[in-house]
């Protein structure tokens, strides 16, 4: 017998009971051949390129989950960052090129498609400047389109025209989509350390250093690393990081599975297995909930952090030897609109915008899925993306926030998002401003480590 009856009945307990699931299946596709000149060709280009790539990538997935009774829940695509590709053209302005994207996505029934981007680390080409530019009004006129910007790397340091930039953006998209039924800010994201091969949303693109054609693999499952959790309640935290290594083996494996299968069936490179926890707002599927079966009262409290570190290094570890390639981002996201048990810390006060960015330090991403007051200037924006990128430039690690200004909205009121992106309380931010600092621009010098040359 390959498998005994209790591995075959603790699988089935993982897909019924603990919401195990690939979170996505992304098919990452580079566009630098479809640039030109004129933009409407450029476009028609993209359009032919993403519909032959990714024609079969919906029903391959479905068929997967047929076959495997694996739930695969977002089909997802990513692209060459934008403005690489429609800088090639005298377009004044990148929102055609948006709305392309969103025709193929609603044309071929895939959940998001990300990469009208922009890397600006070292500095600003008129092309990303357009694209920039061209964020709010692309992200409200279009319903499945992501867009990213990377403004720093341990490598570049911190480029604080864009930090700024990118605030003001912020604020433009939220103003523009109020009326929308969802915030154009929810699927923005800026970054330090931007990966080239994250197959999660809002984040993800096709880097320029990829193949042609790739399938990416995101993995979830924190309803099944809380239930190992409760195994060792009482016992020490080596042995219960042990057993989180252990059943994070045992979830990466299926994705490795998935992944594999996946490229082989559309007849492309399989890429990479991001090995990161991510909640959705469902009960039981919460990251915050696994820290206070560690014995926390509630994701924020003392202990977070190291818990976290904990959780975050274990997950890494076991994953990594069940996978072939391993990359994205990796580890555990922290979003709070996302993950029902931060929700319920947000509002019961057990954690604040600080602790977040303190959590930030030992686990995936950044600040995600944060609501803040309508009325925050940019520059108390910039200011907490610049904090946040400090982090990421010198630890080395990819780092993000995904802010959300509320317009209308004050602090302890709800808004609402829907579906994967799910609701929260606004979240406080700092009275005191550092407009002074953010309007200097410039750019933060890389840190003395970075030479490595």
């Amino acid at each position: 017998m390959i498998f005994s009856p209790t591995e075959i009945q603790e699988t089935v307990s993982m897909f019924m009971k603990q919401k195990l699931d690939i979170r996505c299946v992304t098919m990452g596709i580079n566009l630098l051949d479809c640039a030109d000149s004129d933009a409407k060709k450029s476009c028609v280009k993209i359009y032919d390129k993403i519909m032959k790539k990714a024609g079969n990538l919906v029903k391959v997935g479905q068929n997967i989950e047929k076959e495997f009774g694996v739930p695969i829940i977002n089909k997802r695509i990513s692209v060459t960052p934008i403005a690489l590709v429609a800088g090639a053209s005298d377009a004044k302005s990148y929102v055609e090129y948006c709305k392309t994207l969103d025709k193929c996505t609603k044309e071929l029934g895939v959940n998001f498609i990300g990469g009208f981007s922009a890397l600006v680390q070292k500095g600003i080409t008129p092309a990303d400047r357009i694209l920039i530019d061209s964020i709010p009004e692309a992200l409200a006129q279009t319903d499945f389109v992501c867009s990213s910007v990377n403004v720093g790397t341990t490598k570049n340091g911190i480029n604080m025209d864009a930090v700024k930039l990118m605030g003001e953006t912020i604020v433009k998209t939220a103003e523009i989509s109020k009326t929308l039924p969802i915030n154009g800010c929810a699927k923005l994201v800026v970054f330090c350390n931007a990966p080239e091969d994250n197959p999660f949303m809002a984040g993800a693109f096709h880097g320029p250093g990829e193949g042609d054609c790739v399938i990416n693999v995101g993995v979830s499952g924190p309803g099944v690393i809380l239930a190992a959790a409760r195994e060792y309640k009482g016992k020490p935290i080596n042995e219960l990081a042990d057993g989180i290594k252990k059943m994070a083996f045992k979830i990466t494996r299926m994705g490795q599975l998935v992944g594999s299968e996946a490229a082989k069936r559309l007849g492309v490179q399989f890429g990479i297995l991001d090995l990161s926890l991510a909640p959705t707002p469902a009960v039981g599927d919460s990251v915050a909930r696994i820290l206070e079966e560690i014995g926390l009262d509630g994701a924020g409290a003392p202990g977070t952090t190291a818990a976290l570190a904990m959780l975050t290094d274990m997950v890494k570890k076991g994953g990594v030897m069940a996978s072939t390639n391993v990359g994205g981002l990796s580890g555990a996201f922290i979003p709070v609109s996302e993950d029902e048990g931060m929700i319920n810390a947000v509002e019961k006060g057990s954690i604040c915008l600080e602790k977040l960015e303190a959590m930030t330090t030992v686990c995936s991403v950044g600040l995600d899925m944060i609501a803040i007051p309508g009325d925050t200037p940019a520059t108390t924006i910039s200011g907490i993306l610049a904090d946040e990128f400090a982090i990421g430039m010198v630890n080395n690690k990819t780092t993000a926030c995904r802010l959300i200004p509320a317009p209308g909205k004050k602090a302890g009121e709800w808004v609402e998002f829907g579906g994967l992106l799910g609701g929260c309380p606004v979240m406080p931010v700092s009275k005191f401003g550092c407009a002074d600092f953010i309007n200097r621009g410039g750019r933060i010098p890389a840190p003395i480590h970075s030479f490595r040359n």
